[in-house]
């Protein structure tokens, strides 16, 4: 006859029986933190809540894609900020991809001037701190450019000044508009029906609403920045705040690239290489279809960890006054509301959110890589 041991003998009801305590535990701990918060909120006379994100701000925004001025609430505020946050984080990201995967393929090449360079290039970015290298481009080089009566002019058509740097703008309006839209729906409706279509024909009107989407921007009506009375008018402006902060974030976190690119390219057996220069395969060839689609499934979890890394580096804005999500939101509005416990809540929030969506997207691109390699 079989004794049956204690119940709690058994090893799936002790973790399970732990695992409940520590829950508790922790439960009980927030509970006590947000009781004891709550308690001293109301000893000092602090409000509490998010009503506070309806009320008048009273202050401008230097730069702002979306419309805002004093009278607007510190909600509107809230939102320029995180898109300001996610315009110079995009920027970035692009910039440094492209830099640091360059880099990162000058640095295995065989011309060994340019391989110490790229090296040199890590070496030097790396070893500087993030604050220090924005503050440089920001004070030393961008606010060193002549005023605007005095500016750098390219072609008659850009200006460079150190109130920042004047573009030419369209205007999206006529036929240009439709061109381009049509242009743009035609070519998302072949990025998902392409598997239906053979090469030739997708490369074919691929193509064609190129064509189409460039000749409907030239038939945009132009504005072309001109000098006014104390600044330059028309056209678009990228200020010198931003553009510090996208050279900055840009070339620090491409040096992070560069080393991941090289080491995931050298993971590769030599051999590989060796095997398509005897197929007759060009370098450029053996690095397209050999080398990169299998360095790639080395160097995207690494990457993506670099994206994360630039994306809350983007926080240092504040030290150069562009209105980003923490000067913004976390900065100017906490000090006039006093809102610390709920705005500080939202601002981590927003960039654990931000984080997740980045992650989650390079999974994706990681699971269809693996597929179209198998």
């Amino acid at each position: 006859m079989k004794i049956k041991s204690p119940f709690w003998y058994n090893q799936r009801f002790r973790n399970t029986a732990i695992q409940c305590l520590i829950i508790l535990f922790v439960a009980t701990l927030i509970y006590f933190l947000a009781y004891n918060l709550r308690q001293n909120l109301q000893a000092r006379g602090i409000a509490s809540g998010f009503s506070f994100l309806n009320q008048t701000s009273g202050f401008n925004i230097i730069m702002h894609l979306i419309d805002f001025s004093e009278r607007s609430t510190y909600l509107r505020a809230f939102w320029v900020g995180l898109i300001n946050t996610l315009m110079v984080s995009a920027f970035s990201i692009v910039l440094a991809t492209v830099i640091g995967g360059g880099i990162g393929l000058i640095s295995i090449s065989r011309n060994k001037i340019w391989s110490k360079c790229a090296v040199a290039y890590v070496e030097v970015i790396r070893n500087i701190p993030l604050l220090l290298q924005l503050l440089f481009w920001y004070f030393v080089v961008l606010r060193s450019a002549p005023y605007p009566t005095e500016a750098i002019s390219l072609a008659n058509v850009v200006f460079i000044t150190n109130r920042g740097l004047y573009l030419p703008s369209f205007e999206f309006t006529g036929m240009g508009a439709v061109f381009i839209s049509l242009s743009l729906l035609f070519l998302l409706t072949i990025a998902f029906t392409r598997r239906f279509f053979s090469k030739n024909v997708v490369r074919l009107g691929i193509s064609f609403f190129i064509g189409m989407g460039m000749i409907g921007v030239a038939l945009l009506p132009l504005h072309i920045p001109y000098l006014g009375r104390f600044n330059f008018e028309g056209g678009i402006v990228l200020i010198p705040e931003f553009m510090a902060l996208v050279i900055a974030l840009s070339l620090y976190t491409a040096a992070y690239i560069a080393t991941i690119v090289r080491m995931g390219i050298l993971s590769i057996s030599r051999g590989q290489t060796e095997a398509g220069l005897a197929l007759g395969l060009s370098t450029w060839q053996i690095l397209k279809h050999i080398l990169l689609p299998q360095a790639l499934k080395v160097i995207l979890p690494s990457l993506c960890n670099q994206y994360l890394n630039l994306t809350k580096n983007s926080s240092l804005a504040a030290a150069v006054a562009y209105p980003d999500l923490v000067s913004v939101f976390a900065g100017t509005v906490l000090n006039q509301t006093g809102q610390a416990v709920e705005i500080i809540a939202i601002t981590m929030a927003v960039y654990l959110v931000i984080s997740l969506t980045i992650s989650f997207f390079m999974m994706l691109y990681e699971k269809r890589l693996k597929w179209s390699i198998q």
